[in-house]
């Protein structure tokens, strides 16, 4: 997307176009990032004189002694913010398990666990939670909202998306609403709709965090990095001190962004912040990780997502610390953590919620089975057209010789903004695939301009090299 597309405007008539300034860092962490503050601040309000009830972490049933109130109300006095809203709420339900409102608060701290932790068994309790609530007050609004937050956090899009425009369309000046639909859309590759639904949240109430937030996002996908800091440090500066994990979020997000560019200084002041603020956080782990390969140091690296996977075990972070301690040169250790990641991704293959991207570059990179990447590749395609589901099929497409469709997955991927230097190294193999030497080129240097440091950087140096010394 052209650098001098204009950028969003807070208060500005809807309109497509106005977020033109991601791959999915963050994937769906991105997108729930600072949902809850809307939410939060309703549950805080819904009952004066009571502590905020916003949410959970433990079981979903109200606890039925004394002692589990003792325990609540030590909670509600340590721990994350998530932890203390479930502890408040626990305590609440135990006077009151009939209010709706009360079942609400558990939900939303569930949910807000379920990204301080990266546990996805909290999502399922929210769930329950919710169900709950709207059994004491059939359909009332905040259940189902959280609903759609919840469905988002297990990946379940288009479910996400069904359900957001349902309630959008009975209740239509819900700014948080438009927040799950920028995130279902986005994910599904929809982005025109994706970016209305963004502006209309600026639109609706200027300046408000989730609406900074994803439009930073978009901005991101759309090439626009500049841009993207910009609102997310106008979000970090409109975020309650309180909020730790929402803010340790943002400065990650800085730092991700930060580190596309090779900026590695300040992502490494960022990170360390955001480390300070929520010890051991899932995201800035895995930042860090990324920060220590762009430095060269790669056996740091190497522990760094060896403890994110301790932290948060999903498929998707065995296969990152497969790719590192390859590049770390411990061989063995990385094909160790890659058959983790293989069982562990093939487990969860036909769900919504997995790893198929990580397991289609796993195939073609590493494990010599393009053609298995490729059917895996059309599957996922054929449920989301999103810009990292585009770009593993180009990629599985050129591993199986199909060099012209592998530039036409691409170039769509590209048209949507993307600029990192993966997307432009990827791309500048399959034009070389295909017979473009002029475009393999301009890809590959744009690969290095962008990021001298990349974890593809050798490889873009050395196809460079090995181009020009053709040329000679």
């Amino acid at each position: 997307m052209p650098v001098d597309q204009p950028h969003v405007t807070e208060g500005a008539p809807a309109r497509a176009g106005a977020l033109r300034g991601r791959n999915a860092a963050f994937l769906v962490a991105a997108i729930l990032a600072t949902g809850a503050l809307i939410l939060a601040a309703r549950a805080d309000r819904s009952d004066a004189g009571q502590a905020p009830a916003a949410v959970a972490a433990a079981a979903v049933a109200a606890p039925s002694a004394a002692s589990g109130f003792a325990a609540a109300m030590q909670a509600a006095e340590s721990g994350s913010p998530a932890e203390r809203r479930i502890a408040a709420a626990r305590a609440a339900l135990e006077k009151d398990p009939k209010r709706a409102s009360l079942w609400n608060d558990l939900a939303l701290g569930l949910t807000r666990r379920a990204r301080e932790t990266a546990d996805t068994a909290f999502y399922r309790e929210a769930w329950t939670a919710a169900e709950r609530s709207l059994q004491n007050e059939p359909g009332n609004l905040e259940a189902r909202k959280l609903q759609v937050w919840i469905l988002l956090g297990q990946h379940e899009f288009q479910r996400a998306v069904d359900t957001a425009e349902q309630i959008n369309r009975s209740t239509p000046d819900d700014v948080l609403v438009y927040g799950f639909l920028v995130d279902g859309y986005t994910e599904l590759g929809r982005y025109a709709e994706a970016e209305k639904a963004a502006q209309w949240m600026l639109d609706m109430r200027p300046g408000n965090v989730p609406g900074l937030t994803r439009a930073a996002y978009l901005r991101e996908l759309f090439g626009d990095h500049e841009g993207a800091v910009e609102l997310m440090d106008t979000a970090y500066r409109r975020t309650a001190h309180a909020e730790v994990e929402d803010r340790a979020w943002i400065l990650t997000q800085i730092a991700h962004l930060s580190l596309l560019t090779c900026r590695t200084g300040p992502a490494e002041a960022l990170l360390t912040e955001a480390l300070k603020l929520f010890p051991d956080y899932h995201y800035a782990l895995a930042q860090m990780a990324e920060l220590r390969v762009a430095q060269g140091r790669l056996q740091e690296a190497a522990k760094l997502r060896a403890r994110h996977v301790e932290v948060a075990p999903h498929p998707e972070n065995r296969y990152e610390l497969g790719a590192t301690l390859a590049r770390a040169g411990k061989s063995a250790d990385a094909e160790v953590a890659w058959q983790a990641f293989e069982t562990a991704a093939r487990a969860e293959m036909s769900g919504w919620d997995n790893a198929n991207v990580e397991l289609i570059y796993y195939y073609v990179d590493h494990a010599g089975r393009p053609a298995e990447a490729l059917a895996i590749a059309r599957r996922e395609v054929g449920r989301r057209r999103d810009v990292r589901t585009l770009e593993a099929l180009a990629w599985a497409l050129q591993a199986n010789g199909r060099s012209s469709e592998a530039k036409t997955e691409m170039d769509k991927a590209l048209a949507v903004g993307i600029r990192t230097g993966a997307s432009f190294y990827r791309a500048g193999t399959i034009a070389a695939a295909a017979g473009d030497a002029t475009a393999a080129r301009k890809y590959w240097e744009q690969s290095l301009s962008t990021c001298s440091t990349s974890a593809v950087a050798d490889s873009a140096r050395a196809r460079l090299q090995g181009k020009m010394a053709e040329a000679k």
